[in-house]
């Protein structure tokens, strides 16, 4: 029987200054469109006032890249000029309640960037969030239960909502880690996927904890996955003393800590060229690939792994 989680669903890559942000990864290769964040009139007849979380990504085949930021109340600071202004709609009972989530989703990202910038979310793809949500619980894995939001996705027709739905685990101490349904092929024809580095998926996270972590670590994961950890991802465990045989440099300022993430591209050579141009540093992993470091990409490496098309 096939597992119920086997690859990722997205990173997310929480930011100081999303136009910085922005501006790198598409120095990186990516298409990076602007950036939404939410707004609500403070009072009637009041101007539209900005608040809560400003997000983007770098869409790939069956995954992608989040860059997100904290927004306080009407201030613009470090965000592009053509971010996309998204009036929050709900029913007028039910908006102090969303209105509560983004501000609590504002003190969470801000929590973290005191923390250290770079990567805090980590989201598993299911083809059944339920069934995933039921396992987690016999497991013994804390969660707060399925819920359904909506995602804004601009089309040739408009801007149209993704339904999504998602689980999050409680207490993971690496950041936001949960499961997500598998991306709705229905959308999919919507996103930019011909980024000029070549990149196809997101394989990989990198986790990293202080020596003598592991097991503990380990048998954690396990229990999220449902199965033994294995080579192959979609997440790698090592400890801090490990860490230079995978990424020759990086020193993560604060442990555990996502440290990474791999991409797929299609040719490596077309990715160093790029990384050249754009006047980017690129190391070897110990296992041969490409990466930026994070001291050059705002707090997160990025690995870059060939693979062959159709892959």
């Amino acid at each position: 029987m096939p597992y119920d989680i086997a690859r990722l669903h997205h990173v997310g890559h929480v930011v100081s200054d999303m136009a910085q942000a922005i501006a790198l990864y598409r120095r990186l290769g990516f298409h990076v469109p602007p950036p939404g964040v939410p707004a609500l009139a403070p009072r009637e007849g009041a101007a539209l006032e900005i608040f809560g979380a400003a997000n983007t990504h770098a869409d790939l085949s069956r995954s992608f890249i989040e860059l997100v930021t904290p927004v306080q109340p009407g201030n613009a600071a470090g965000l592009p000029s053509d971010v996309r202004i998204v009036p929050l709609q709900a029913p007028a009972e039910k908006l102090p309640l969303v209105m509560s989530r983004i501000e609590e989703t504002s003190a969470q990202l801000g929590a973290w960037l005191d923390r250290f910038e770079g990567l805090h979310i980590l989201m598993f793809s299911s083809p059944n969030v339920d069934d995933t949500g039921n396992r987690l619980t016999a497991a013994d894995v804390g969660h707060g239960g399925v819920n359904t939001v909506g995602r804004p996705v601009e089309t040739p027709d408009g801007l149209r909502t993704e339904p999504v739905r998602y689980l999050e685990i409680d207490g993971a101490p690496e950041g936001r880690v949960g499961v997500v349904a598998d991306l709705d092929p229905e959308f999919q024809h919507t996103r930019r996927l011909d980024h000029p580095n070549g990149a196809q998926d997101l394989v990989e996270a990198v986790l990293c904890v202080p020596d003598g972590q592991l097991p503990l670590l380990r048998e954690r994961y396990e229990r999220y996955l449902g199965r033994p950890m294995s080579t192959e991802g979609p997440v790698t465990l090592l400890t801090k003393a490990d860490l230079p045989d995978l990424l020759p440099g990086e020193d993560p300022p604060a442990l555990p800590a996502l440290v990474a993430c791999t991409v797929s591209v299609l040719d490596i050579a077309r990715v160093r060229a790029l990384l050249a141009e754009n006047g980017l540093p690129a190391r070897e992993t110990g296992r041969g690939e490409l990466f930026v470091p994070a001291g050059a990409a705002l707090g997160a490496a990025l690995i870059f792994r060939e693979i062959s098309e159709g892959a």
